[in-house]
């Protein structure tokens, strides 16, 4: 993170080893990365892009992109049940309501 921190210290930078984050999150262990995504608390935060060429990049998004630009909070399945009370609290300690006050944050019954 320190490298990053040099090249933008304006940014709050979360690095996480995904490797190692399903101990932390009490799952068995994650078989790739989608699957890893699959299990992160919001739609539309599970989203990656990689460099695969000098002009190419490849996204991942398991649940689509539509609510990253239509700036909507969706529970994933996982964090539906018994799981919803944490992704509530994660919006509330992320201050994300403060920082964009035109996202949505929809039900935790609501369909991805």
């Amino acid at each position: 993170m320190a490298m990053l921190a040099r090249l933008d210290p304006t940014i709050d930078w979360s690095v996480k080893n995904q490797a190692r984050m399903h101990v932390r999150n009490g799952d068995p262990p994650y078989r790739s990365t989608v699957d890893a995504m699959r299990r992160w608390p919001e739609t539309a935060t599970a989203v990656s892009v990689r460099r695969i060429t000098q002009d190419g990049f490849e996204v991942c998004a398991p649940f689509g992109l539509a609510d990253l630009f239509g700036l909507v909070l969706r529970p994933t399945p996982c964090f539906r049940g018994a799981k919803h009370p944490q992704y509530l609290q994660r919006i509330e300690a992320k201050g994300w309501l403060s920082s964009w006050p035109c996202l949505q944050v929809k039900d935790a019954t609501a369909a991805p």
